[in-house]
């Protein structure tokens, strides 16, 4: 199985983040990123995961992380989380 992923991170103060990505080891590959071993997240003091869509090949988990990471695709993740993003306010 290969995961498409989002982790909403954030640091200290109101900045936050959405990250999207792939990995066919989602454990792994978020315990990566909330111990800092991965470049682009590192600067952010929390990380969690919020999201993801199991595929069974890596070809369609590839092309789901890039079409989430357009401006449609983070308003679909908006729309999908909403009662998640109600609760943080």
């Amino acid at each position: 199985m290969y995961y498409t992923y989002v982790l909403l991170c954030k640091k200290k103060g109101l900045e936050t983040d959405l990250y999207i990505g792939f990995t066919n080891n989602l454990r792994e590959r978020v315990l990566k990123h909330k111990s800092k071993n991965v470049d682009t997240t590192k600067k952010f003091d929390t990380i969690n995961l919020v999201y993801y869509e199991a595929c069974l090949n890596k070809k369609d988990a590839r092309e789901r992380e890039l079409q989430l990471k357009t401006g449609f695709g983070r308003g679909y993740l908006k729309r999908r989380l909403k009662g998640y993003f109600a609760g943080l306010v």
